[in-house]
């Protein structure tokens, strides 16, 4: 999982369902729905018990991370020691809403399974911390009926990158007189010599040969619109701009001492 990071560069590069109605026989697709909707409830509860319920036994997960997890036995055991395994840590899944979509699978008009597939995003949650967003991923699931029950027999977990951030942070507008202030050069311990030059309206961060924009939301407070960043311009006591404050997720990642 995402960690904060102390690099000013790093920080910045790496910036449903099927429509209600009928029963497990007039509406197998609502039937998956309301499977899935199950597991997922006590996935998101790390209700690991449940959650070993929902596989048959021959189950095979495929995580384009992860490996190959063979059987219930193991997906439970693995469950369990890793994503259910710290107490102060979790994770909570949610279904991007207008992706998932059911496919039935029928031999001589007689559904004996389905495919269950969509994208979905997975939150943080830390004990004393707000919960974030921490990343996004697709799935496919083979949902079998077994004995009048369906059953997940395979899963395919794959595409995981970051969640899509959206701040929601509002601009305002500065005077050029105000950006002014800013500008200068800064040295960083761990991103070395830092930029800060004035654009239209924004300040620009150069590191190296990249560039970001930086979006005031107030005098000597800006953000970034690609990540949770903020940067916080700190005054001295005679009221010169001393410092850079980064933060990430309102954790400090890294500070610059202007040096000019």
């Amino acid at each position: 999982m995402t960690k904060a990071l102390g690099s000013l560069l790093l920080l910045l590069v790496s910036a449903h369902a099927m429509p209600a109605g009928g029963d497990d026989r007039d509406d197998p697709a609502l039937a998956v729905l309301e499977s899935d909707r199950a597991f997922w409830k006590a996935y998101n509860q790390c209700d690991v018990p449940s959650m070993g319920g929902f596989f048959t036994e021959d189950a095979e997960f495929y995580h384009d991370r992860g490996g190959v997890t063979l059987w219930v036995a193991a997906i439970v055991a693995t469950t369990r020691d890793n994503l259910c395994g710290k107490p102060d840590w979790r994770l909570r899944r949610e279904a991007v809403e207008g992706t998932v979509r059911v496919f039935p699978l029928k031999k001589a008009d007689s559904v004996y399974g389905a495919i269950l597939s969509g994208e979905h995003l997975f939150y943080v949650l830390e004990k004393g911390k707000a919960e974030r967003a921490d990343g996004k991923a697709r799935f496919t699931h083979l949902w079998l009926r077994k004995d009048g029950a369906w059953k997940m027999a395979r899963v395919l977990s794959y595409d995981h990158g970051p969640a899509p951030y959206v701040s929601a942070r509002t601009a305002v507008a500065l005077a050029d007189s105000a950006l002014d202030r800013y500008v200068g050069s800064y040295r960083a311990p761990e991103s070395g010599d830092v930029k800060v030059e004035k654009g239209s309206g924004v300040l620009i961060l150069a590191i190296s040969d990249q560039r970001f924009s930086l979006h005031p939301e107030k005098d000597g407070l800006f953000f970034s619109k690609e990540r949770d960043l903020t940067f916080e311009f700190i005054r001295d006591d005679k009221g010169r701009v001393a410092k850079l404050v980064v933060r990430e997720r309102g954790e400090v990642a890294e500070e610059a001492v202007r040096t000019e």
